[in-house]
């Protein structure tokens, strides 16, 4: 548990941004996924003041990694100073002699052509096997090479390893309306199903393990880095890890879901971490997706969670029953949640001069 050197009264005085503000701060969407190398989405990003970090996944579901690349690079072509994109690698083979070098090859060709990190994904520790039938969980030797690399030369590494910890939890127990709805309808996901499978905590420990073995490693723990049920948790991974940082992508929901029971101790989290939080969203856009209406649906999801960083307000999500209420964060700590943070991160990132 976290205490946090803040006044009741001093946080009450610091100023807010509005709704107003909304268009007129400069902000960033340091998660998304795009597939598309149509303007039309990164026009709308840009009329709303936002700049994007589209990240590359080992996601079957997602375009060939070659192709989201290709497509990060032209967007980033086109807008050089409003986007910037992570890398990925396959793991496919991993257990082979050749991998590790053709990995190492293949990091170092993406960062030469402009990545500014690389995401591993959660298929290590959830999908992906030995020889033997075993899961191959993120600590596994095969991978401390690479990480090896990441750490001596400074490469980010965007981490998401396991699934919110709904997953984890029958349909009933689950604390917003987007997961019980996702894992009813794909119980193949649900490990409270698959009592086979690695538990969170066991995803987590094996998260820990790989990042306490690479001290100095540039750590972004995507999704809060899957520690979203409890701030206070949150808070002891980042205490034991100084050099982490996470984002909040498609993890606001369980955030909101926090501050009906207490919001004054979110508010708090957010204000003492204020230099390790990182905003995102997580949306996606497919090859053919339409990027004028996307922009239309982000503008909603982006005003939504403006509204809960920077405002007061009582309001309806999608992801709870019962209402919210906004944190109303000070701007200073907006300014690092929806900026600095990340271009700190991730620095030249969004510079012509990268």
């Amino acid at each position: 548990m976290f205490s946090a050197p803040f006044s009741a009264s001093a946080l009450a005085d610091a100023a807010s941004y509005t709704m107003a503000d909304y268009g007129r701060v400069v902000k960033i969407d340091a998660h998304l996924h795009l597939h598309n190398p149509a303007p039309a989405f990164l026009q709308a990003a840009r009329r709303q003041k936002f700049k994007v970090l589209t990240i590359n996944v080992d996601y079957p579901d997602f375009p060939p990694i070659d192709e989201q690349q290709r497509v990060a690079i032209e967007l980033q072509r086109q807008f050089p100073l409003d986007v910037a994109w992570a890398a990925t690698f396959s793991v496919d083979g991993s257990d082979q002699p050749g991998w590790l070098a053709a990995t190492r090859e293949r990091v170092d060709a993406s960062l030469k052509a402009g990545a500014v990190g690389v995401k591993v994904w959660k298929n290590i520790g959830m999908s992906l096997r030995n020889a033997g039938g075993q899961l191959v969980m993120i600590d596994d030797a095969r991978f401390a090479p690479l990480f090896d690399d990441f750490t001596k030369r400074g490469i980010r590494l965007l981490g998401h390893q396991g699934e919110p910890h709904n997953c984890w939890l029958p349909l009933e127990q689950m604390t917003v309306n987007n997961d019980r709805e996702y894992f009813k309808a794909h119980p193949q996901y649900h490990m409270a199903l698959h009592p086979e499978m690695p538990s969170w905590e066991q995803q987590m420990d094996a998260r820990d393990r790989m990042v306490a073995a690479h001290p100095g490693l540039h750590f972004i723990g995507v999704h809060l880095a899957s520690m979203e049920r409890n701030v206070d948790e949150l808070a002891a991974f980042l205490d034991r890890f100084p050099d982490a940082v996470v984002d909040v992508a498609a993890r606001i929901g369980q955030l909101q879901y926090q501050s009906q029971r207490d919001r004054e101790r979110v508010r708090r989290f957010f204000i003492k971490y204020q230099d390790r939080l990182i905003y995102g969203s997580d949306m996606s856009q497919e090859p053919g997706q339409d990027g004028a209406a996307l922009g239309r649906e982000a503008e909603a999801v982006w005003r939504m969670h403006w509204r809960y960083f920077n405002t007061a307000d009582t309001f309806k999500v999608s992801d709870l029953d019962r209402p919210v209420q906004g944190l109303a964060l000070p701007k200073a700590v907006v300014d690092k949640l929806y900026r600095t943070n990340a271009e700190r991160t991730f620095a030249g990132a969004w510079s012509a001069q990268r």
